[in-house]
């Protein structure tokens, strides 16, 4: 693509085009993607020079499978054939059915009950809706408040936002709008490390204070994502399912970013042997092709909602069930639990292996003058600085190794597809040390 072509083009992005958490008109310009491919993104930089760049990304935690994959090119293809799209209400359709069994059976019992939903967003808000109208339907509505702990993060609609975390979040710009929740805080770090009994003892003695006005506990389990990424041990999660059921409260997992194997098991909810009440899945649902999220629940919740004066869920988006992204939904769930077509490689083994890339390709960015942390933990490797990260500059570094990074507040971070091959591993973690250094320069 010539150099002036590419100027009109960025141009006209930065006049017009709403980026992601971006100014109007935009103060950075995006770097020009004309393709991409396996683990690659096709670039076209501003001088007209042609490159390509590692995704260390997953563009968002969604390309599991890198791009182009024959198999869900190839769903997508086929549904297209038959149809793209039809409405939902009062109509079906079997990609949405077969979906919706594959869901149940691969997520925790008892979730049993399958909401489609638009994006990992809606997707919370439903499940948040679900669990307002169930105390409402029953009979306890004053059960309308939310409990979560800080450095969590859940979207950008309004009830999620709500329970992002409301000092180190996005959303405090929202305080006095949003629904006021109750805030634990943060869970400790280190997902290996023992309970703390005294932050057990602060989740119970505020749910104990709260039970009678809480709806739900919220929290992204073993891995908080945008709120900070950072790990905790499972017993948390463990101590969460005991307290709700102690004090009849229903329990959420946002796993959104978790589900589909990035944390080392398929949901992180395994990690700690437990199932939660309602489970929001996205991202990597439908490996990146399209946007669809969806909400599980429990027989419990779902018959107690149709008990109600209003015995729906008042909820039913446009494009719900959309039957394109069912269809890669299903390809994308089934290509990563079938190891043959995967040429052997179970996905387990894959992750671990990026994993273990990881944590030897970060390990020289501890030594790197304004590090604060280094942590890794099943397909997510982290680089915390002491402060803000210089974005430009550590973006710019990561480009001129071949890779796309997007770093935030003071973390410089990576999730790869799980077909990332070792050595795109280690020019990935060369990357993101050289990204960290660059930030401090």
């Amino acid at each position: 693509m010539a150099e002036s072509e590419i100027k009109a083009l960025l141009d006209l992005d930065r006049e017009l085009v709403w980026h992601p958490y971006g100014a109007m008109p935009g103060a950075l310009d995006p770097l020009l993607v004309t393709g991409a491919s396996g683990v690659r993104l096709e670039v076209s930089l501003p001088d007209g020079t042609q490159t390509e760049l590692i995704d260390g990304m997953s563009s968002w935690w969604a390309a599991i499978h890198g791009y182009r994959h024959p198999a869900l090119d190839a769903a997508v293809r086929n549904q297209l054939g038959q149809m793209a799209h039809v409405m939902f209400g009062g109509l079906t359709h079997r990609p949405a059915i077969e979906l919706a069994v594959r869901l149940v059976e691969l997520t925790p019992e008892p979730l049993r009950h399958v909401f489609l939903a638009d994006s990992g967003s809606v997707s919370v808000e439903v499940a948040i809706k679900m669990c307002l109208q169930y105390w409402q339907s029953i009979g306890h509505p004053g059960k309308r408040r939310l409990m979560t702990w800080r450095g969590g993060y859940h979207g950008d609609t309004f009830h999620p936002m709500s329970v992002c975390d409301p000092e180190g979040g996005m959303h405090n710009l929202w305080r006095g709008v949003l629904p006021e929740q109750i805030f634990a805080e943060a869970p400790p770090d280190g997902y290996d490390t023992e309970p703390s009994p005294e932050y057990v003892t602060h989740l119970s003695d505020l749910m104990q204070r709260h039970a009678h006005e809480l709806a739900a506990v919220i929290v992204e389990p073993i891995v908080q994502g945008a709120g900070g990424m950072r790990f905790h041990a499972p017993g948390y999660l463990r101590a969460l399912r005991a307290l709700c059921d102690e004090h009849d409260v229903l329990l959420i997992f946002d796993e959104i970013a978790t589900g589909f194997g990035r944390t080392g098991t398929l949901f992180a909810a395994e990690h700690a042997g437990i199932a939660p009440d309602v489970m929001c899945v996205g991202k990597a649902l439908t490996g990146g092709y399209l946007t669809m999220a969806a909400a599980l629940c429990t027989t419990r919740v779902a018959e107690g909602i149709s008990r109600g004066e209003v015995p729906v869920l008042a909820h039913g988006p446009t494009f719900m069930g959309n039957p394109l992204a069912a269809s890669v939904a299903l390809a994308s769930i089934e290509l990563l639990l079938d190891a043959a077509a995967r040429g052997g490689v179970p996905w387990q083994a894959d992750v671990a292996r990026i994993e273990a890339a990881l944590r030897d390709g970060l390990a020289p960015a501890r030594d790197v003058p304004g590090v604060r942390d280094v942590r890794v933990l099943g397909g997510v490797g982290v680089v915390q600085l002491e402060q803000a990260v210089d974005v430009a500059a550590a973006t710019s570094a990561a480009v001129r190794r071949g890779v796309w990074i997007r770093p935030f507040r003071d973390l410089i971070y990576t999730m790869p597809p799980y077909i990332t091959a070792d050595d795109d591993l280690s020019t990935l973690c060369g990357a993101l040390v050289d990204a960290a250094a660059a930030s401090q320069a």
